[in-house]
């Protein structure tokens, strides 16, 4: 494998900002962030303080996200019993639909663009190694906050 120039590694930020615009006119009827928000709950983040730490944002956020989706009819809120701090989440009906109709429009762009590429496959493959290396480094910040 050769070695990245620095060149490279600035073309590879800039590419990634350039798809995540891509990925952000796919959503259509939803803002990334309140897509990131329903993905993560999708994904059995149910507590807003597990969403607010996969997705790496803070807990005002979420909440306002949280909101700003309930309002809309895309999320329920849920008292857990015994704990009137904690509410669990969940994806309504139409949230769940608007995901899969969302998510579908992103595959079919992400799709678009690895068609584009030399190799597609080992694109995808790498875009899911990127997307664990992501989770783990977040949960691995995470871990070192609490240890402070």
């Amino acid at each position: 494998m050769k070695a990245v120039t620095t060149a490279e590694q600035i073309e590879a930020v800039r590419a990634l900002a350039r798809a995540t615009r891509v990925l952000e006119r796919a959503s259509g009827e939803l803002s990334l962030a309140h897509y990131r928000v329903l993905a993560a709950v999708d994904s059995g983040d149910e507590r807003a303080s597990r969403v607010a730490n996969r997705l790496a944002i803070g807990k005002p956020t979420v909440s306002a996200a949280v909101e700003a989706l309930a309002r809309r009819g895309l999320l329920l809120r849920s008292a857990v019993d015994g704990d009137q701090r904690v509410a669990v989440l969940h994806l309504t009906p139409e949230g769940r639909a608007l995901l899969a109709r969302v998510e579908a429009e992103m595959i079919r762009r992400i799709d678009e663009l690895c068609a584009r590429t030399p190799d597609p496959g080992r694109l995808m493959e790498s875009l899911v190694w990127l997307g664990a290396a992501n989770d783990d480094w977040q949960a691995q910040r995470a871990a070192d906050r609490r240890a402070e």
